[in-house]
């Protein structure tokens, strides 16, 4: 087994909303191996999000630990997080949106350019360059977003509903293009959906987290043969995956 590039161990989250404690989280341990592809589904307001925001450290667990390669701290900086809207700046041009993350970084923008220019065709953004983002399609901002976030140069990638906002035909089309960007950079994904047939398209495992508080109810191994292609949701395999997937969220 590869090294383990994100280890969560009997992590858990409260809030306090409206004067009232929300328990979110309860006790989560998982693990992400280097360039593994993880999946995460469940209920709304399950935890999903909470966790990922605990992995990329912009909050602190109340109990449990969480390591990134191996080291506690810091985590801050070595995930990206992309949520599901992309949240490029309506006010810059898609390249200067993409060296945002170099930018804080302090990186040398030429240099940094020099690399957004070379990656634009495979993103299906060449000549795109100089647009604003409302000049772009739904599927292009998301794959200007996830550009952005790569070129932060992160070892983990935490995808929180990349897809969720954008029709079903375009959502298809998008995790092939996903898959081939993520065979070819290999990082370490955390992926968060509720459609439970994205989950086994995409990913080497899934995870069902369950209602408030969250934790982890079933871990399944997918074991279908890479590259995917989207015929192989209608084998038995990807059936029986499906079934034991839906049993756990209770569908």
């Amino acid at each position: 087994m590869s090294p383990l590039a994100v280890e969560v161990e009997q992590v858990s989250k409260r809030f306090r909303v409206d004067g009232h404690i929300v328990h979110a989280l309860d006790g989560v341990s998982l693990h992400a191996a280097e360039g593994e592809f993880v999946s995460l589904v469940g209920p709304s307001g399950c935890g999903k999000s909470t966790l990922l925001n605990l992995i990329c450290g912009l909050m602190e667990p109340d109990s449990g630990t969480i390591r990134l390669q191996g080291d506690t701290l810091p985590r801050l900086g070595r995930v990206g997080l992309m949520p599901q809207q992309d949240l490029l700046m309506p006010w810059r041009r898609v390249m200067d949106n993409l060296l945002l993350g170099p930018e804080i970084q302090r990186r040398d923008r030429q240099e940094a350019e020099q690399e957004a220019q070379a990656l634009l065709p495979l993103f299906g953004l060449e000549g795109f360059a100089q647009s604003y983002p409302s000049q772009l399609s739904g599927g292009m901002r998301q794959r200007a977003a996830l550009l952005r976030t790569m070129l932060a140069h992160p070892t983990v990638l935490a995808l929180d509903e990349p897809f969720g906002a954008l029709d079903a035909l375009t959502r298809r089309g998008m995790r092939d293009w996903l898959l081939q960007v993520w065979e070819r950079f290999g990082q370490t994904v955390l992926f968060v959906t509720h459609d439970v047939d994205e989950a086994i398209y995409l990913s080497d495992r899934v995870l069902v987290i369950s209602s408030r508080p969250g934790t982890v109810a079933l871990e399944v191994n997918v074991p279908l043969p890479r590259p995917r292609i989207q015929t192989q949701l209608d084998t038995l395999e990807a059936a029986h995956i499906r079934h034991r997937l839906l049993t756990a969220l209770g569908l």
